[in-house]
Parts: structure tokens; C-alpha cells; sequence
């Protein structure tokens, strides 16, 4: 799902001088929780900017699974896998449940792809109790 945003993942470490650099520069901060924050500039040209925190050995396994591929514009970014992806956006619903409608579709277009780990995505939603959304999933 194309979306007019911008994700990073980030250690959790720098949550709060991150916050506090994002306000400086003109965004201000929508939502904010221990694992997720989105921020908006006002200049429309700046967009929105989304951030996952996570512990330093998840981002050291998500960044050693991610690989290179062509975004929106051709442009090369950096992915992670499927199952890394699905697990962001099991820890998004689980700190912002209003999530939940697109992220559950994102990772139901996930579990289709060839090759999805569907045991490593389910264990993702049991961490946050949410098993009985990844049910729903069929």
C-alpha cells in the first residue's frame, strides 16, 4: 500500500531528542507512545513522518534482514523484510488501535507474498495479545 508518508525505524533511545528536533524544525507531534510517533510539518511540501522505535537488537536483526529495493519514483530505499514489516505494524496497531483497519490489511498483502515466515508474523501479534487479529487474518 502506497502511502503519502515517510517510515523510520529508529532505536528507542532517541525518542525524546528525536521529538524535541522534529517540534524545533516546524512538525508538530499527532501521536506519540513508547513504540510509535507521527509528526506533520505545516509546510505541505515537508509531508508527514512516521517513527517506529525499536530495542537496539530488533534493529540490529531488522536492519541485517532488509534489502534494496525500487520505491515510489524509481527511487532505491531500503525495506525490511515481510516479517519485520508485518511486526511494525502489529506494534502500530498495538499502540494506536485506530490503526488497525489498514495496518491488518497491509499484513494480510504481507502473509500473500512467496516465501512469508506466517509462524514468525503470528508470534509478532502473540507479543502484543493481539493473536485473535492475526485469527482473523484466516
Amino acid at each position: 500500500r502506497t502511502t503519502i508518508d515517510l517510515d523510520f525505524v529508529v532505536e528507542s533511545a532517541v525518542q525524546d531528542d528525536l521529538i524535541v528536533f522534529l517540534e524545533r524544525k516546524g512538525f508538530a507531534t499527532l501521536h506519540r507512545s513508547s513504540g510509535y510517533s507521527n509528526h506533520e510539518s505545516a509546510d505541505a511540501t515537508m509531508g508527514r513522518i512516521d517513527f517506529v522505535y525499536v530495542g537496539r537488537e530488533t534493529a540490529d536483526s531488522l536492519f541485517a534482514a532488509s534489502r534494496w529495493l525500487r520505491g515510489p519514483g524509481g527511487r532505491e530505499i531500503r525495506v525490511p523484510s515481510p516479517e519485520h514489516l508485518a511486526a511494525l505494524k502489529v506494534q502500530a496497531m498495538a499502540n494506536d488501535p485506530a490503526r488497525r483497519a489498514s495496518d491488518l490489511a497491509d499484513v494480510r498483502f504481507l502473509l500473500t507474498l512467496p516465501g512469508v515466515d506466517r509462524k514468525r508474523v503470528r508470534r509478532a501479534f502473540e507479543r502484543r495479545d493481539l493473536e485473535e487479529l492475526f485469527d482473523e487474518l484466516g
